[in-house]
């Protein structure tokens, strides 16, 4: 069956135009199960039957694979055997019926209130760029707004005598947040200073644009990635690090210090508070090991 596997890998190279990763990718996919089948007597593809292929994808997620790694699996196999029927080597598709793996649930990734604050504090004043991107992490704590949320947000979002940032989600859901005064504090020589410096009239950018990247045009998703990791780094903070951190440790610390969770739920923008609750129960377990270490009896 390897002889299948190289014809297929041709077939992808040639008229998919995939990229040489992906197409080793699908290549160790695919002859770890054809060295699974030889194991099993089963060397033609018409042989092969669904329990086979479920039976193989079992034996993965026992040795301990992820289901992101089970389902690129499955999307390998899949797409070989669809192959192999537009081939007319096989009758059915074997893989056409077995579900995909269930993603796993991960706890969100929150920061303790001291290292987010140490976090907050690693950009500096000395530049533009710095003024910027001190505005934009304290605002993302203040509001936990998503990233999307974040750079997408226009000069007009922003109430500043109020103290509130209006944003859409991506189901055009309007929220009113309100920020503290540190946000505040960050944000007016932002706005007053550093703006007006990063706008290029030749970039031909959005001139509504809030956070404006060192081009002049809207800042990224892309770009907040690397300048968080990048303060993450210069701060000593060896949690991992997402673009949702400081969504989630905003959430987290409302909660560890009383707030309903109802109220938590709409300055999220959960339509179900389920999804919110997951905070509670991490905040329960920050609580509890906030005892265990400072009680002298604990």
């Amino acid at each position: 069956m390897k002889a299948d596997v190289q014809s297929f890998l041709r077939f992808l190279s040639a008229e998919k135009a995939l990229s040489s990763n992906t197409l080793e990718s699908y290549g160790r996919d695919l002859y770890g199960l054809v060295d699974y089948l030889d194991k099993h007597a089963v060397s033609l593809p018409a042989d092969v039957q669904r329990h086979h292929l479920s039976h193989y994808l079992v034996q993965l997620k026992e040795s301990g694979r992820k289901s992101s790694t089970l389902s690129r699996h499955l999307v390998s196999i899949r797409a070989f055997f669809h192959y192999l029927a537009d081939e007319g080597q096989i009758v059915q598709n074997p893989a056409r019926s077995i579900a995909s793996p269930k993603p796993e649930k991960r706890e969100p990734s929150v920061l303790s209130v001291e290292k987010a604050g140490l976090l907050l504090d690693t950009p500096k004043a000395a530049t533009h760029a710095g003024i910027r991107d001190k505005a934009m992490l304290e605002l993302l704590y203040a509001t936990g707004i998503r990233v999307s949320e974040l750079i997408s947000l226009n000069t007009d979002s922003v109430n500043m005598q109020l103290g509130f940032v209006r944003c859409v989600s991506g189901d055009m859901k309007e929220r009113i947040i309100p920020f503290g005064k540190m946000a505040r504090a960050a944000l007016e020589p932002y706005l007053e200073q550093a703006r007006e410096m990063l706008i290029k009239p030749s970039s031909g950018a959005d001139g509504n644009a809030l956070f404006l990247n060192l081009l002049g045009t809207r800042m990224t998703r892309q770009g907040f990635w690397k300048m968080i990791k990048k303060y993450a780094k210069e701060a000593g903070i060896d949690e991992e690090i997402t673009p949702h951190t400081l969504r989630h440790s905003f959430a987290s610390h409302l909660l560890e210090n009383g707030a309903d969770v109802r109220a938590v739920q709409e300055l999220l923008g959960h339509a179900d508070v389920s999804t919110t609750q997951r905070y509670t129960k991490l905040a329960k377990i920050r609580l509890k090991d906030a005892y265990s270490n400072a009680h002298p009896r604990a």
